[in-house]
Parts: C-alpha cells; structure tokens; sequence
C-alpha cells in the first residue's frame, strides 16, 4: 500500500483524494473537479479498477502512482461504478453521489442458483387481481431497486409513469378500447384482436388491464434511439422483483400500442414534449397464489 503523503495528496487532490477526509470536508472544487475518489492507505494497485473500466480512461497503477483519470477524458466517464463495484479494498469510490455509497453486506452475492432458477420458473402472467390498493412507498422501494438495470452507456434514460388511481387506470382502458375500434377493417397487425375485445368490454369484461388497480408506463426520450430496449429491461427488472414483494404483474401490451398513436390517451397520460410510452405494465396484489410451475417447451440453442 501507499504511504500516506499529505503534501502529494494535496497537489493531486483532483484525482485522488483521502476518502474520509473528502467525505468530511465536503470541498465543493474538489467535488467539481474528480472523477474518482482514491484512499492512498487502501489502494493496493492491484489494477482491476482500470481493468474493468467500460471505457478504458482509468490510467494503470504502479508503485508509484495511484489509479487516476485524466481531466482530457473525464468528460468520457458513464458513471457505470464498475471501478468502484469491483474494487476489493474498498479504496475507491465513484465522485457521483459518493456520500450515498454503501458497503455491500455480506451474503448479498449467496443466491443459489437453485433458488434462482426456481424464482423465474415461478413467476406468473397474473390477471386477477385483489382491490387492495399497493401503497405508494411499497411501490417505490421496487422502483428504488429497478433503477439499477442496465442502459446503453449507462445513460438510464427511463421515467415512470405510475397510474395508482384504479378509476384512472379504467379510462386508459377505455381508451384503449376506442383505439381498437379503429383499427377494425385496418391492416394493422392487431386489428384482428378487436372485435373479441371490443365484445368482452361491451359486456362488462376489463379485458385490457384485467381489473388491475394500478399501471406502470415506462417513459423514454424519443430522441434516444436504444432507449426501447433499456425500457424493457427495466420492466423486466420490475416484473421479476415484484413477486417478492407480494406484487403481481402483467405486461399491458394493448395499453402500449395505444399509448404510442392514439392521441386522446397520449393526451389522458399527460405525456411530457419529446417523451413517449415506451410500454406499459399492470399490477396489483395477486387474488390468487400460485401451487405448481407450468411446464414449457424444451430449451432450444445453438452453438457457434
């Protein structure tokens, strides 16, 4: 390890500082000015942190030297973590919300991979839901988790849209119905789902959001062209945590479409300028439990 030199560190406090001491301080031009934050008295140059860097900028350690990156590429950072999640001394932290960072406790890496595949296996479509409403902070303390899926660059370009009210919820329902309407006698590919749902709504049947007392709609840049696919993963993320949480979910696939070109529920949904309706899901605590695993058909893959 380094032998802690006060003067030295002063003179490259923009790229390597004592982390106790900056945590303390709270110097701002500091704050302004690092990309990362090392603690010379942990930091045992092992290299990894500029190993496993997403975008090659973290310099390469030696005895004499600390990791570091460059004010020329510092613009270039994503803010991934990378170097700060795979640190195994603990010596280095991301300068992005660095007062919020956590240790990670140990144990959280034991998941059994039985335990996990027995998770996914588990997981339903549900479509009955009970009227009880999720409360808010329930609702949030799984977004608070589903904000570290994956993106692009780690640019994390998605916003939610939680439709908690269940009457909101029925006049985007509605909406949907009226979109569907006018896609009978269309070419569009899902013109043939409409007189069977339009049939089932007329009779009293919510057969777009199953009586779902809430929906969740991920919004994205429209100007962001990978912005699709960073959504669904964080659906997916969404949909996945939630049976822990004693949440159930279903992915409103007819509310998306309607939500992309049917302008009264564009409208309805108050969406911001420049942002769409990347898709949307429904959820709600589940009116039944689940005893057996369906099967699927068999795994299909190809090797190159």
């Amino acid at each position: 390890m380094h032998k802690y030199n006060p003067t030295y560190a002063r003179i490259r406090m923009q790229r390597f500082l004592n982390l106790e001491e900056y945590l303390d301080e709270k110097n701002e031009e500091n704050l302004i000015m690092a990309t990362i934050l090392v603690d010379p008295n942990l930091c045992n140059c092992c290299g990894i942190c500029s190993s496993v860097c997403a975008m090659s900028i973290i310099t390469k350690t030696d005895e004499e030297a600390l990791p570091n990156v460059e004010d020329a590429k510092a613009a270039i950072c994503i803010k991934c973590g990378h170097c700060e999640a795979f640190c195994p001394s603990g010596a280095l932290v991301l300068n992005f919300r660095a007062d919020e960072k956590d240790a990670m406790a140990p144990g959280v890496d034991s998941i059994s991979p039985e335990a996990m595949a027995l998770h996914l296996k588990k997981r339903r479509s549900v479509r009955r839901f009970t009227k009880d409403l999720v409360p808010r902070e329930k609702i949030l303390e799984i977004l608070d988790a589903v904000r570290y899926a994956a993106s692009g660059v780690n640019a994390q370009p998605v916003q939610w849209l939680i439709i908690h009210d269940p009457d909101k919820v029925r006049m985007v329902a509605r909406l949907t119905i009226e979109w569907l309407k006018g896609l009978q006698g269309t070419a569009h590919p899902l013109s043939s789902y409409a007189p069977v749902l339009i049939s089932g709504w007329e009779k009293g049947n919510d057969v777009i959001c199953r009586g779902a007392p809430h929906l969740l709609i991920a919004l994205i840049p429209e100007s962001k062209p990978a912005a699709p696919t960073d959504a669904i993963i964080a659906l997916t993320h969404f949909d996945v945590a939630a049976p822990a949480f004693g949440i159930g979910t279903c992915w409103a696939g007819f509310v998306a479409h309607a939500a992309t070109s049917h302008e009264p529920l564009k409208k309805a949904l108050g969406l911001p300028q420049g942002w769409k309706c990347a898709y949307a899901m429904m959820f709600g605590y589940p009116l039944y439990r689940t005893y057996a695993i369906p099967r699927r058909n068999p795994l299909k893959a190809t090797w190159l």
